[in-house]
């Protein structure tokens, strides 16, 4: 078979593939028709759900900026007139930015940012002397998925604990966190906790454990230079 035939049978074949696919559009317009409606449909769907999630991921990211930015306000100096954005107190600024954090994880509670929110609306209630409330939020950002945000979490209501009389929970808190540490809370951080908390309860030989351990695991760090200070102060 030569060349100019094997061609003109290819031509032939793609002509009646074409007329076949044409045909059984033709017979199932009203499939088709539909199935396109829906396939647009489900493109718009994501993309204004891609829209709508970046559109509220920003607003969260400005709203919890504005709140950090009242928590670390500077407060007034002795002789110092009032001047916007500068508090009086320490509890005066704690109470403003709560209710913003409050706000912020009320609203965006679903988002990283609303979870951040809960965290720092824990560490505000603390402040404000509202323990409950403090418990509560910080309990928020412990069961957080992400996990530097869990760390933080357990950290910081492992050290609620230990101030509220509940060492027993103050331990193990610190110990989850030694145990699976994240950037945010070094395993070291928990453990030189761990041990300051055994020391202010005269369990002294249970933190002389935790300093050496730490001292020999962490030799030429930050962490194993202040568990050796440690040490070197308790003997």
């Amino acid at each position: 078979m030569d060349s100019q035939t094997r061609h003109a049978l290819k031509q032939d074949k793609f002509v009646q593939a074409t007329k076949g696919g044409v045909s059984w559009v033709e017979d199932n317009r009203s499939s088709v028709i539909r199935l396109s409606v829906i396939g647009v449909l489900i493109l718009a769907v994501i993309i204004g759900g891609a829209i709508f999630y970046s559109n509220r991921t920003h607003a969260a990211e400005n709203a919890l900026g504005a709140a950090l930015d009242v928590y670390s306000a500077p407060l007034l100096q002795p002789g110092q007139p009032a001047e916007a954005g500068i508090y009086a107190t320490a509890a005066e600024r704690a109470k403003a930015a709560n209710a913003q954090f409050v706000q912020v994880a009320s609203q965006y509670g679903w988002l990283p940012e609303g979870g951040k929110a809960h965290y720092f609306a824990g560490l505000t209630y603390q402040d404000l002397g509202q323990t409950a409330s403090a418990e509560a939020e910080l309990k928020k950002a412990a069961d957080s998925y992400n996990s530097d945000l869990s760390t933080l979490g357990k950290f910081a209501l492992a050290g609620f604990y230990h101030q509220t009389g509940r060492d027993s929970q103050a331990i193990d808190l610190y110990n989850q966190v030694a145990a699976k540490p994240s950037a945010a809370v070094p395993a070291y951080t928990a453990q030189l906790a761990l041990a300051n908390l055994y020391a202010t309860t005269g369990k002294t030989e249970q933190a002389k454990q935790i300093w050496a351990k730490v001292k020999d695991a962490d030799k030429t760090g930050s962490a194993g230079s202040i568990a050796a200070e440690k040490l070197t102060a308790k003997n």
